[in-house]
């Protein structure tokens, strides 16, 4: 029997922490990777819990938020659905996030 080879990603955290909105956040994509589920699957649980996650947890960024966000990251995804523009998750929210279940 093979064993499966188990891609391992080592990445400070600290550089996935944008400012936005005078907030600290963590972009979705880059929330999913680090608790090692798909961006759409972290984004529909947070829909089916939105009671969970008010504005102070989570938000929508604008299209000229994420703009921002991008180009001073060589990590924020530029592959992104442009119909779907990305949540920012603070601190609480994003503790909120992993005990959501998907």
């Amino acid at each position: 029997m093979q064993k499966e080879s188990v891609a391992c990603e080592v990445f400070p955290v600290e550089a996935l922490i944008r400012s936005v909105r005078g907030q600290k956040v963590i972009l979705d994509s880059d929330l999913a990777r680090l608790y090692g589920v798909r961006t759409k699957a972290l984004n529909q649980a947070v829909k089916r819990n939105r009671e969970r996650f008010p504005d102070e947890f989570a938000f929508t960024l604008t299209s000229e938020e994420f703009a921002c966000v991008r180009s001073q990251s060589v990590t924020a995804s530029k592959k992104r659905n442009i119909g779907q523009p990305p949540t920012a998750f603070t601190e609480y929210g994003a503790m909120m996030a992993a005990n959501t279940r998907s």
